[in-house]
């Protein structure tokens, strides 16, 4: 079951889907409320009803027992499934993902987040800075112009305090499910020192795999090495 990220939609898996391995696998891409084909949707943008209707796709599909990959705030979210259903999951990976007590920002930051949701311009600006000011600003727009395309405005801005302020650290702390934690080099905020300091220090059997020439959008980024370790790892 595949999360997708705040700037993200089913949609939004760059060049990932097209390298699974379907002999292998099968993956599951839903979208939140507000996003991509649900973005009229109604909800109330929680973590938790995210992950309350990740679960719902789960049993149409027939899955009692899956892996879940969350990208950024996907990672929380599929940290929410495995404190609801523990039995269920089977291995939970996360790509630059957010962790289980959310993010802290400065004022500034917030401010410059908090604006994404009506202003195009923060949202290019925070795809610069979290890929590390490095990448050709025709990508840039179009992550812009999907993010767009696949998000309720309301919807979006309502889940930024959802993923930054939730903690549900005390529920998954010790547990014992397979992680693997997949990081670009060129992320300044979800990188390496803040992987070590929270899922690594959660998840005893947690690994860290730092991708080099990669930011926050390793998909797009550096699409075959991500899903050589995503299938590597989810193949036990």
């Amino acid at each position: 079951m595949a999360l997708h990220g705040w700037f993200g939609s089913a949609r939004g898996w760059g060049g990932l889907p097209e390298l699974i391995d379907g002999a292998r696998f099968t993956y599951a891409f839903p979208d939140y409320r507000g996003y991509g084909d649900r973005r009229d949707v109604p909800g109330d943008h929680t973590i938790a009803e995210a992950a309350a209707d990740v679960l719902a796709v789960a049993d149409e599909l027939g899955w009692d027992r899956f892996s879940l990959v969350g990208h950024s705030m996907g990672g929380i979210v599929a940290q929410r499934v495995l404190a609801d259903a523990p039995q269920r999951v089977e291995r939970l990976a996360g790509i630059s993902p957010v962790p289980a007590g959310g993010v802290p920002f400065d004022e500034q930051g917030w401010a410059l987040f908090s604006g994404a949701a009506e202003d195009p311009a923060n949202r290019r600006a925070i795809i610069d800075l979290t890929t590390g000011n490095r990448l050709a600003g025709s990508w840039l727009d179009r992550m812009v112009r999907a993010s767009l395309d696949n998000s309720d405005a309301k919807a979006f801005g309502a889940y930024l305090p959802a993923w930054a302020r939730t903690d549900l650290s005390a529920e998954i702390a010790g547990n014992p499910v397979p992680v693997l934690v997949v990081v670009g080099e060129h992320d300044p905020a979800l990188g390496e020192a803040a992987m070590r300091g929270t899922w690594l220090a959660h998840y005893p059997n947690a690994r860290l795999e730092v991708l080099a020439n990669a930011g926050h959008y390793a998909m797009d980024e550096t699409p075959v090495r991500l899903v050589t370790l995503l299938e590597d790892f989810l193949d036990g």
